[in-house]
């Protein structure tokens, strides 16, 4: 269990780690806070994100799913605003930075998954 977090933390760092270098508004100033920032948004994910899905859940189906990436790149701005070090300017590169650690975890998922399926 520890060990497939920090697997998905490695790919949420990774993530963040070239999000800060493709996306403009993004700036990761030491490799501590993007470590930090990496753990702390699967933690945040974790727990605030179910909750915050829950509250926006309306606006959700009405935009047909669209709204999901806000929220990412709400969870995103709350892990930079509690992590010093880690800045995202604005709720566009929010967004960039959302879908390209999503897609890094999309990965990370199925590295995780074929690790599984190949000890059963």
């Amino acid at each position: 269990m520890l060990a497939k977090f920090l697997v998905r933390a490695v790919f949420a760092a990774l993530g963040l780690w070239v999000a800060s270098e493709v996306v403009p508004g993004v700036d990761v100033r030491t490799t501590g806070a993007l470590i930090i920032a990496a753990m702390l948004l699967g933690v945040v994910n974790a727990i605030v994100r179910p909750v915050v899905f829950i509250l926006t859940l309306p606006i959700t189906i009405v935009t047909l799913g669209l709204f999901l990436l806000v929220v990412n790149a709400m969870m995103i701005g709350l892990v930079a605003w509690l992590v010093p070090g880690f800045r995202i300017d604005g709720l566009l590169a929010g967004c960039l930075v959302a879908i390209v650690t999503g897609v890094s975890s999309w990965i990370g998922g199925l590295v995780l998954r074929d690790d599984q399926q190949t000890r059963r």
